[in-house]
């Protein structure tokens, strides 16, 4: 009769280890994998702050692929931090251009906040008053977009051309009372 072979208790920690003097373990290559999986959907979402914390916690984990992957994302996340980090420096064109941008990135909150301080330093340029109006249009504020383009207007006729043409005010060109502003010749019956 043989002798049986002992079992290894639950609680045992196997200490079998790996060229890298660490012990393979299921669980931690398995949260590896979560927080990379995870952080890719942050970093999809444009999310990098939250993405950053979530890649370095997966490359320090056991996958060297998985690691290494994670370090290049890392490296990404931190770059567009940098880049999305910078301010206007105080003039009122500065905020206007910082604020077109943040409309194209439909930012549309940051975006109103610089063009405010823009408006702030230059009440009376039509080209601020027309991104502010695009701005609030594009961010639901029907009310206060028809006033700014109505400056806008006021201050230069051919802005009335423009948001005609403007793909972004289309969708409110037949609404009142946008139309009214837009295309004043057209007469209600």
């Amino acid at each position: 009769m043989s002798k049986p072979e002992p079992t290894k208790s639950a609680n045992a920690p196997e200490h079998t280890n790996n060229s890298k003097g660490r012990a393979p373990n299921a669980a931690t290559s398995a949260s590896q994998l979560a927080a990379f999986e995870s952080a890719m959907k942050l970093f999809h979402a444009r999310r990098f702050q939250e993405a950053c914390e979530l890649f370095q916690l997966a490359a320090k984990g056991p996958e060297r692929d998985i690691a290494n992957r994670a370090r290049m994302h890392l490296t990404m996340c931190e770059q567009r931090l940098q880049r999305g980090s910078v301010t206007p420096v105080g003039s009122p064109e500065d905020h206007y251009t910082y604020g077109i941008a943040l409309i194209n990135t439909r930012k549309l909150t940051d975006a109103r906040a610089h063009l405010e301080k823009a408006l702030a330093l230059e009440p009376d340029a039509d080209h601020i008053h027309y991104a502010m109006a695009l701005a609030q249009a594009l961010d639901g504020d029907h009310t206060n977009a028809h006033l700014h383009l109505k400056r806008a207007i006021e201050l230069e006729p051919r802005n009335r051309l423009i948001a005609r043409q403007d793909a972004d005010f289309a969708p409110l060109a037949n609404q009142p009372p946008f139309d009214a502003l837009i295309f004043p010749e057209k007469k209600s019956w």
